[in-house]
């Protein structure tokens, strides 16, 4: 950050009512666009402490950031619809939110039923979904601030390949903005657009397709920095970026919609938390006490506070004796099987490493002497994985308990906007029988 900015973001971090991204940092056009938004937005009769829901269509959802950043002018908090909701999900998150306004960016308008207004929130985030419904978060700028000076400057342009209703691509975007970087954001990832000498952010899945197209095609852009987060990056998946990306560096980090950025590792570094945020283990759960987390909980319109000190999501994690930490993933993601509890995530990240996989989730499906049995469901790339390699990776990488014992192949993974597995989609299909997938082979 260049010293003026460095002055700037000082003086904006002193007034909490200063825009997260200052005008004067925009580029020309973006700018144009936040002033015809906030012009509509002030027709519409938005003010301070007002939550605003911001629908976009699918074929233009990057249309969404001017009105953002217009509604934080004017102190109105936004909240990103996903198209992707259901009509379920989305009546829960709009009767929590209880808006003030609901504005689409293609004309469409309508009044909320409000409530107590929220001054000082500028961002409603809802969490993943992915092992249950949305929740509606409230986060002031100086949290994302403050995730956005812990990432540090990265190499422009800055390509964001992805829905703005996820908090990981949105959060990418306005870093990009925040150090004065060329923004470029898409719908999905193309490895045509990768910026050259520059960097993107993506999740894992999309850094396999990123290394699976490398493979068939080497040359082409090479971005100076790949950003990973949503999911942990497998060993084996990090030397394969290596190996195929040797003048990239591979920046991976841990996080959630709570407490933003809690840790960073650089290619094979360990993963450790950011500054200013403190970890504990307790119980075998990650506690995050974080200047970045959330300020609490939206129902019924109505923002329940959370409370001081160290909180959890429910990740299982263990901190190491030089400071190191692992993420063993969601309490919630466990599968207790034959007396055992095991963590999908471990599993996970040791099957996505073998050819022909894009990505993989693991649940637990009944058995009646087991409990559970551990289950793989694999979603397949140029006619599908072997079943050998994927058995002898579960071999060589896990030990008995753990392997799993049922294997599914689909040729797509239900997903979230964000491009994450829809885990509690996948976990229902499973029990139902709804779930899109095949017998890879018979339960042992």
């Amino acid at each position: 950050m260049s010293g003026a900015r460095a002055d700037a973001a000082d003086a904006s971090d002193a007034d909490a009512s200063a825009p997260v991204v200052p005008a004067p940092w925009l580029p020309r056009g973006l700018a144009d666009a936040v002033a015809a938004a906030g012009e509509r937005l002030a027709r519409l009769g938005v003010r301070a402490g007002e939550r605003v829901v911001l629908d976009t269509p699918t074929r233009a959802r990057w249309a969404v950031l001017p009105y953002l950043l217009a509604a934080d002018r004017l102190g109105a908090a936004s909240l990103v619809a996903d198209a992707g909701w259901t009509v379920r999900e989305r009546d829960a998150v709009l009767a929590d939110t209880a808006p003030h306004h609901v504005v689409g960016t293609d004309g469409g308008a309508a009044t909320g039923p409000g409530g107590p207004r929220t001054p000082g929130v500028f961002l409603l985030p809802t969490t993943s979904g992915s092992t249950g419904g949305p929740a509606v978060l409230a986060r002031d700028r100086r949290s994302w601030r403050l995730g956005f000076d812990a990432l540090g400057a990265l190499p422009g342009p800055v390509l964001v390949p992805g829905p703005p209703s996820s908090t990981l691509y949105l959060f990418g975007a306005l870093h990009a903005l925040h150090h004065g970087l060329g923004l470029d954001t898409r719908g999905r990832l193309d490895p045509a657009d990768l910026p050259d000498g520059g960097t993107v952010h993506v999740v894992p899945a999309q850094l396999g397709a990123l290394l699976d197209d490398r493979e068939r095609r080497p040359g082409g852009p090479v971005p100076r920095v790949v950003v990973c987060g949503g999911a942990h990056v497998a060993p084996a998946v990090r030397e394969r970026c290596a190996r195929l990306l040797p003048g990239t560096t591979l920046l991976e980090y841990y996080g959630s919609a709570e407490h933003s950025l809690i840790a960073t590792r650089r290619d094979d570094g360990p993963l450790r938390a950011v500054e200013d945020v403190r970890l504990t283990v307790r119980d075998g759960l990650l506690w995050v006490d974080s200047p970045q987390s959330v300020l609490g909980r939206f129902g019924a319109g109505v923002l329940h506070p959370s409370g001081p000190g160290p909180t959890t999501v429910g990740d299982r994690a263990e901190l190491t004796a030089d400071g190191g930490l692992i993420v063993l993933g969601r309490a919630a993601a466990t599968v207790s099987t034959g007396g055992t509890l095991v963590a999908a995530e471990e599993v996970e990240q040791v099957l996505r490493a073998v050819p022909g996989v894009t990505d993989v989730v693991v649940a637990g499906t009944p058995h009646a002497t087991l409990g559970m049995l551990v289950t793989a469901v694999v979603e397949a790339r140029d006619g599908g994985p072997d079943r050998r390699a994927l058995r002898a990776a579960a071999r060589d990488g896990l030990s008995p308990a753990k392997r799993p014992r049922r294997w599914l192949l689909t040729r797509a993974l239900p997903r979230l906007g964000s491009g994450q597995p829809a885990r509690a989609e996948i976990a229902g299909g499973l029990r139902d029988g709804t779930l899109d997938a095949v017998p890879l082979g018979e339960p042992e």
